[in-house]
């Protein structure tokens, strides 16, 4: 286990004297330093019990007869990757298996809420992640849900947390702070239980996460900030990052698999000339075929530097920034001496190839492959078996209604928009048969249902969807809904649709992609309906598969999943749906899906 930088500090400094030798020495590298904005070449860097001791022109002195030598050949010496915001559950994947797919990719810290698992299991299921996230070679800090259900009221969770609840995990080991308050009515009209959880959070001298998902930035924003959150990771544009920092908030500009918002506020920085340090990257989601495939932190600071950030202002913003604003700037975001020895070895800093990855002075990555085998974490059986539909659905299930004998209906409609967490408000009339109001694939809509499988109901909530582009018979259901995670079922077909959702049932959770009565894909989650116990190159082939069956079915859309798993999300705007029925999230209330 890694010890304090006070209990290690004698030996850190004996090292630096050349009185006892290191356990680690790499030599001949340019390092990047993040504390001056330079690149230094030429810097040799000594590790002892997984610290930084010594970093400079010459570490000759630190090698002892069984220190391990590496030699960097001119290569840039980079603190390994931050991600700031994030949610394992979105990877699909266990912490293990999440950290197993991105520590080959530079990343060696990240600040997780488990939100998601909260809201199906409760702070039974923040404490398996917080457990399983200690056992890792890498740093993964636990953020405190703070808003289980997101929007009381509005929606039903398989779980509540309370302030009593949140008060008691902040005195966990590890726990970095309080996840992402979505309530930003709350906060902004003084709710009780918002209040206690900032203010508990805020007296253990830990950090409040932001989540202010409006586009308007009056009172509500004024009064948000002044509530106490720190950060916000929902803003896209660059009046929002230049609006969070003003207010002495930290803007994370997030790049994940659906949410590509990195570009457009980066120009705060590139074009405005605002001060970057207090700018953060984060992922927030990010699925397993991105993972694998793709990158993790690397493929963000990569992003930005393409957007016209230097390198360094880039790698500062997912390294140092990130660790300040959490209050671990002494434990790790540099390389410099006491900290963890967290690094990467790249040949190209804008390019970002990670060649070798080292946590805690140990080789964890080597030329994209991991070289430590680390063990799975075995989820208990009361972490499965969380699918309870109540009843067998039918076809009729999936009805809705006309209390009238009119032959068309104008209805409400969500509409997705790709690449980007909102929704649209819209309408569409539709034609009417036998008192049913039909679906128009035409005119590209569709049907979605949150079928509740917390506590067996039976309840199924039925609205119209447009933006998918599914041409054919077809249903995608999924138990992965944020927040409260019942089930979505989004198709033009009800049979097909009856059948995705008893598939589900089936298999304990996951997404599964049904086409003429035929199952095209699956992607089974045992782990509260939300993470496979699986590797993650298993999960991700099947995720692969999945978007290939979207595909087949006529949808277009970048990375759809993600906006099929967040139309039950009502904390954003504009228009959600929920086990209470169609929500308008502009003004917080339940609104029929008939109009006329």
């Amino acid at each position: 286990m890694l010890q304090s930088w006070s209990r290690t500090a004698p030996e850190l400094v004996d090292v630096a004297m050349g009185r006892t030798p290191a356990d680690l020495v790499i030599r001949n590298g340019k390092w990047v330093n993040v504390y001056s904005g330079e690149i230094i070449p030429h810097t040799d860097i000594a590790v002892k019990a997984g610290r930084f001791a010594y970093v400079g022109a010459d570490a000759s002195h630190t090698i002892g007869e069984g220190t391990k030598v590496v030699d960097a050949g001119g290569r840039y010496l980079v603190p390994g990757l931050c991600d700031a915001h994030m949610h394992v559950e979105s990877g699909l994947v266990t912490v293990t298996e999440f950290a197993r797919a991105v520590i080959p990719h530079g990343t060696t810290t990240m600040f997780i809420d488990p939100h998601e698992i909260a809201n199906v299991l409760g702070l039974a299921g923040v404490k398996l992640m917080n457990d399983e996230a200690q056992s890792l070679p890498i740093n993964v800090y636990v953020q405190v849900p703070s808003c289980v259900p997101s929007a009381p009221g509005l929606e039903t969770a398989g779980a509540e947390l309370s302030a009593k609840d949140v008060a008691e995990a902040l005195s966990w080991p590890n726990i970095i702070g309080l996840g992402e308050m979505m309530n930003f009515p709350g906060v902004a009209f003084n709710d009780a239980k918002m209040v206690a959880e900032i203010a508990a959070t805020q007296d253990a001298g830990l950090t409040v996460g932001g989540h202010y998902a409006s586009p308007h930035l009056g009172r509500e924003f004024h009064a948000y900030a002044a509530g106490g959150p720190a950060d916000d990771h929902e803003g896209t544009t660059v009046e929002d990052a230049i609006a969070r920092v003003r207010q002495g908030m930290r803007a994370m500009l997030r790049l994940g698999s659906a949410w590509f918002d990195v570009a457009a506020q980066v120009k705060a920085i590139t074009e405005a000339g605002v001060d970057p340090r207090n700018f953060l990257l984060c992922t927030d989601d990010s699925h397993s075929g991105t993972l694998v495939h793709d990158g993790h932190m690397n493929r963000v600071v990569r992003h930005a530097i393409a957007q016209g950030l230097k390198p360094i202002t880039a790698i500062q913003m997912a390294t140092l920034n990130t660790a300040q604003h959490f209050g671990v700037e002494r434990e790790l975001g540099s390389i410099a001496p006491g900290r963890r020895a967290d690094l990467i070895i790249t040949s190209d800093l804008a390019a970002l190839p990670i060649e070798m990855v080292f946590a805690r002075g140990e080789l964890l990555a080597d030329s994209g492959a991991l070289v430590r085998d680390i063990p799975p974490f075995i989820y208990p059986a009361s972490a499965r078996d969380t699918v309870h539909l109540g009843k067998t659905l039918k076809t009729g299930d999936f009805d809705i209604g006309l209390n009238s004998t009119e032959n068309r209906a104008r209805v409400r409609v969500i509409g997705v928009v790709e690449n980007q967490a909102p929704t649209r408000a819209l309408e569409a009339e539709l034609s009417a048969a036998g008192g049913i109001i039909e679906m128009d694939r035409a005119n590209d809509v569709c049907q979605i249902a949150l079928v509740e499988r917390h506590r067996g109901t039976g309840d199924v909530v039925n609205a119209f969807v447009s933006g998918f582009g599914y041409d054919s018979d077809c249903a995608v259901a999924s138990t992965v809904a944020h927040d409260s995670h019942h089930m979505i079922v989004v198709g033009t077909n009800k049979a097909d649709m009856a059948k995705a959702a008893n598939r589900l049932h089936e298999v304990g959770g996951g997404i599964v992609v049904i086409k003429d009565g035929e199952e095209l894909a699956l992607v089974e989650l045992p782990v509260a309906g939300l993470m496979s116990d699986q590797r993650a190159e298993i999960v991700a082939d099947k995720a692969a598969a999945l978007v290939e069956a979207m595909r087949v079915c006529g949808c277009r859309l970048n990375n759809a999943y993600m906006q099929h798993s967040l139309l039950a999300l009502v904390v954003i705007p504009e228009l959600r749906i929920s086990d209470k029925g169609l929500i308008d999230v502009r003004t917080f209330e339940k609104v029929d899906v008939v109009i006329s």
